[in-house]
């Protein structure tokens, strides 16, 4: 007897294997590895690297190792910025902690990445000022001081 398709409920990502997975995916785009050789390179194929990264599968720790010596970063790197899970909220007190997961984000896109390297080459503080000026404009903010 099967279950027909309608009657399956898929279990949403969790927020945290979300998280660690887009900062995989951030890091990966940022030293130019592809999702196929990072597979390689973890004995695994690309789909699972697509998979990891979406935070469809969970890391394991001993991967998530094998993943931070590959890319050249520590392993606390995947979790900065990772949502709070219920038990820190209770701890805290649902504090608000100035979250700037909006940046880990837009920096998980490949609009992000490709802004930011190029954003960089710019040797031009004043130049650089100007193209932040016309970004807010753009986007219809008032300009910061």
């Amino acid at each position: 007897m099967t279950v027909p398709e309608k009657l399956i409920i898929r279990k949403a990502p969790n927020p945290v294997d979300r998280h660690v997975g887009s900062r995989v995916r951030m890091r990966r785009v940022l030293v130019g590895l592809s999702q196929e050789k990072l597979g390689e390179a973890l004995g695994v194929t690309f789909q699972q690297v697509q998979k990891y990264e979406k935070g469809t599968n969970r890391i394991g720790a001993s991967r998530l190792q094998q993943m931070s010596r590959i890319l050249g970063v520590p392993v606390e790197y995947f979790f900065e910025g990772a949502p709070q899970t219920i038990e820190r909220m209770a701890l805290s007190g649902f504090e608000d902690n100035g979250s700037t997961a909006y940046v880990a984000d837009f920096l998980a896109t490949n609009e992000g990445i490709q802004l930011n390297k190029a954003f960089v080459r710019i040797s031009d503080p004043k130049l650089r000022r100007r193209v932040v000026e016309l970004v807010t404009a753009i986007a219809g903010d008032d300009i910061p001081n």
